[in-house]
């Protein structure tokens, strides 16, 4: 008999009662260190917070580093950290995990009509879902802070301009075409030049024109990058790794060579960098994990 492979989905069917124990004992060790750990009873929402803020970047260094061993601790990291914030919410009598789920499932079955409804909405690709989506966010939150009201204030710019760009396309407010979007990254480019004076010193009076310039710039790079598919937060993060890399490279060669860095001139520097790059070139690892 023909051995069929066993769909997916049924897989998880499978594994529910598994992974429904594991989240029960999860929030068991949790109830029991908030009570006897001195550490663990002393936390607030507020002493947790830029922890999880740094979980989250760990989660972020294991996906570019490609590790699915260091994504799985840092995942129960950050897994920790939302039922702690639950755990404390429902002793203050606000609300427990069981809440926070409930509310997420509702959520997500709101937002997906085309999976959940009655047939009358459609969604055949993914920018149609995205549409649907933001549409239904904002009929949500009503007219409180307009299209743009949830984007979160703290997020890193960069990742904030894409997020407005990304709303904005939601309610139907983008470029046709990535030819104009190139098109605007070249004359925001002109504009930040005039002002900076094509590479020659600023005087004093055009510098906030020019910082302004830039940041028009910028802005026009992100949405190119999205109308190109490519995350600019994540491409940044790999040409900083690359950086890294090589100057570390360059570092290594030359004390090697049993030369201080500082005695190098900029000619050398840049043939330990050109050999950097070319022994990067050759190598077999990964190219997130070693770009």
């Amino acid at each position: 008999m023909e051995n069929i492979p066993t769909p997916p989905a049924l897989l998880q069917a499978a594994r529910r009662p598994a992974q429904l124990a594991a989240f029960g004992r999860l929030l068991d060790v949790l109830d029991r260190l908030r009570q006897e750990c001195p550490w663990d009873r002393k936390q607030t929402l507020q002493s947790l917070r830029h922890l999880t803020i740094e979980e989250t970047y760990e989660i972020s260094d294991a996906i570019l580093r490609d590790s699915l061993p260091d994504l799985q601790k840092e995942l129960g990291d950050v897994m920790l950290h939302l039922v702690f914030y639950a755990r404390i919410a429902a002793e203050q009598g606000a609300f427990d995990i069981a809440d926070v789920l409930n509310a997420q499932c509702e959520k997500l079955i709101f937002r997906h009509p085309h999976i959940y409804g009655d047939g009358s909405v459609q969604a055949d690709d993914e920018a149609a879902v995205k549409r649907n989506w933001e549409q239904l966010k904002l009929q949500e939150k009503g007219s409180t802070g307009g299209v743009l009201g949830g984007v979160p204030v703290s997020l890193p710019a960069l990742v904030k301009a894409m997020r407005i760009q990304e709303k904005a396309r939601g309610a139907g407010f983008d470029w046709e075409e990535p030819a104009q979007v190139w098109d605007k990254v070249q004359e925001e480019l002109a504009e930040f030049g005039a002002e900076y004076g094509h590479g020659r010193p600023t005087p004093p009076e055009q510098a906030e024109r020019a910082a302004q310039e830039f940041g028009d710039l910028l802005f026009s790079l992100v949405n190119f990058a999205r109308f190109a598919g490519i995350n600019p937060e994540e491409a940044l993060e790999r040409t900083n790794r690359k950086f890294i890399s090589r100057f570390q490279y360059l570092e290594t060669a030359a004390d090697a060579a049993g030369q201080r860095l500082a005695d190098l001139t900029l000619s050398q520097m840049d043939a330990y960098w050109e050999q950097a790059k070319r022994e990067a070139a050759t190598s077999t690892a990964k190219p997130v994990a070693n770009i």
